[in-house]
């Protein structure tokens, strides 16, 4: 039913638009002088169908749920009565599975009848809905194609619905900006009510593993964040200075000394890396380059350990030498050609011309490459699992086995864990610093890039 009720959004819509448009293209033919072009009039009609049905069946399927759950409580009020709230959520899974046609034992015959009836409730809440956007649509058809004349301003009307839809967009994409800041800000406090502040923002150990009964043999939980950041901030630089000078270079060279065949290959042949999966990235981490690491350390005499820092963010630069190429690439190709060839003209070689003139204009477009090959670094969690290994130690060896904030987050929230443990509770506190973090690095970013375009616009 839901399925219809889309389609038929979708076929009443494009009706609108069809009958809008050959009425104004009557209108235009009959001689009448309109405001409006032809397709702003089909535009009108189609956006005053599509926008508040649409809105109608979200809004429609988001409560549905709720309001099914609370007319069938209301039908088994007896049957409810005197549980708590938890058993009377399992209740009710069971009688939705059971309306699944997924049966586990024998249950009560009352059981059947509710799951009947939730099906009843369901199937007549589909019909509904189909039934109000047929109906809403077909009103709303007849509404635009009144609104079709000479006079009537279609352009203005297209505008202001498109306007106001912007505006809503930006205003959700705020809210739930602020909602998942607040939402991690929550459960943030809910860690340090429980686990200190200074235990975790000075403790040097990390063991979240925390006995979750009573009789349990397990460790007691230490939430030292300190190690896991160390682990981070290596891996990143480690892969930083690798990406960096390679995809800078590269860029430069492509961009401006180049010959055009060369460039041609060069550049598409250097984007497929960022188009390789991060698991390939990991298994190449982990059966060529720590393996050749650790040989060659040994060689050496170098203790170096099976899976290292210097493996996950060597092959870290790897992946994203491409970013910070294509993004420098794109910032130098937008300097305008006046800057290059009034520098070539004063008599600059194309080197000087490079590193006094282009260059510096293009650093704006630059550091964004690099901000964003930063965020790709510290989120990084595939190549990290597999060559970087998941202990958090207090050290900065690179040819030591570390772990990151991003892996620990994934390996703390597994799904099947209760939100009321420090031990999953850690997770966003982790969360929580990554985000102050990287909030430090956006704005000491945007600085850079507010200082240089205003030297160069």
């Amino acid at each position: 039913m839901t399925t219809a009720a889309f389609l038929c959004l979708f076929a009443l819509a494009v009706a609108g638009y069809v009958l809008n448009r050959r009425a104004a293209t009557e209108l235009s033919g009959g001689g009448a002088k309109l405001h409006s072009l032809e397709g702003f009039h089909g535009s009108y009609a189609l956006l005053v169908v599509f926008i508040p049905v649409l809105v109608l069946i979200l809004l429609w399927l988001v409560f549905q749920g709720a309001v099914i759950d609370l007319m069938l409580k209301s039908g088994l009020s007896d049957r409810f009565a005197g549980l708590s709230n938890g058993e009377t959520q399992l209740l009710v899974a069971e009688i939705k599975s059971i309306a699944k046609g997924t049966v586990f034992g024998t249950p009560e015959e009352w059981k059947f009848a509710a799951a009947d009836t939730y099906n009843m409730l369901k199937e007549r809440s589909s019909l509904l809905l189909l039934i109000l956007v047929v109906s809403l649509s077909v009103a709303l058809v007849v509404f635009s194609r009144r609104k079709v004349s000479a006079d009537f301003r279609a352009r203005h009307g297209v505008e202001r619905i498109v306007s106001g839809l912007m505006i809503f967009c930006s205003v959700v994409a705020i809210f739930v900006t602020i909602g998942i800041v607040a939402s991690l800000m929550f459960e943030t406090m809910k860690f340090f009510s429980k686990v200190s502040v200074t235990e975790f923002l000075f403790g040097t150990n990390w063991e979240p593993q925390i006995p979750l009964r009573e009789d349990q043999v397990a460790a007691e939980g230490a939430f030292g964040w300190l190690p896991v950041m160390l682990g981070t901030l290596v891996i990143t630089v480690i892969a930083l200075i690798i990406a960096v000078p390679v995809g800078l270079m590269s860029a430069i060279y492509l961009n401006e000394f180049a010959p055009r065949r060369l460039r041609a290959v060069a550049k598409p042949l250097l984007e497929i890396l960022a188009g390789v999966p991060t698991v390939v990235y990991g298994f190449f981490a982990i059966l060529v380059v720590a393996p050749a690491i650790r040989s060659f350390g040994q060689s050496i005499g170098l203790d170096v350990s099976p899976n290292t820092a210097l493996a996950a963010g060597g092959v870290m630069g790897i992946m994203l030498i491409p970013f910070i190429s294509s993004f420098s690439d794109d910032a130098l190709s937008a300097v305008p050609q006046s800057l290059r060839d009034g520098a070539l003209g004063l008599g600059a070689t194309r080197a000087e011309m490079m590193t006094t003139v282009l260059f510096p204009a293009a650093i704006p477009g630059i550091v964004g490459g690099v901000l964003l090959a930063v965020s790709r670094a510290i989120g990084e969690t595939m190549i990290v699992v597999m060559a970087a290994g998941l202990i958090a130690k207090m050290t900065a060896n690179p040819l030591d086995s570390v772990t990151t904030v991003t892996v620990q987050i994934v390996t703390l929230l597994i799904g099947d864990t209760s939100f009321d443990n420090p031990k999953t509770l850690a997770a966003f506190a982790l969360g929580m610093m990554l985000f102050l973090a990287t909030l430090i690095i956006n704005v000491f970013a945007l600085r850079i890039v507010r200082k240089y375009r205003e030297a160069y616009d």
